[in-house]
């Protein structure tokens, strides 16, 4: 079982940003961003391929970047003009065999990371 960490969490003004890492133990087919608030279902947020593909919830397409390196197993999530809708714990996740943006499809995840932004 792989197993993930996540930081670079952190309270942010409105229109901030943040970028957020994720360190694997080993390597991953798929791996993902996904976020939970209080009272709400987990949303995914992205997720890459290990070619660099990507796919981005509608939420976050033209604010949010992903990317990784594969030597280091790791993955990144870049957060620009952040809103505060965009408060939540994130979560990073792997698979080894298909990416989406299902949690469903995920069988690795880390112990999250919290993001809050203020108006």
């Amino acid at each position: 079982q792989v197993e993930l960490v996540e930081s670079g969490g952190g309270s942010v003004q409105a229109g901030g940003s943040l970028r957020l890492s994720c360190t694997a133990s080993g390597y991953s087919y798929c791996m993902g961003w996904f976020r939970q608030a209080p009272g709400k279902e987990r949303e995914g947020v992205t997720a890459i391929y290990t070619g660099g593909y990507t796919y981005y919830a509608d939420s976050v397409k033209g604010r949010f970047t992903t990317s990784r390196d594969n030597a280091k197993n790791t993955v990144y999530l870049q957060m620009n003009n952040l809103k505060p809708e965009d408060t939540a714990m994130y979560y990073c996740a792997a698979d080894r065999s298909r990416c989406s943006l299902n949690g469903a499809n995920f069988r690795a995840w880390g112990p999250g990371t919290q993001v809050t932004v203020s108006s």
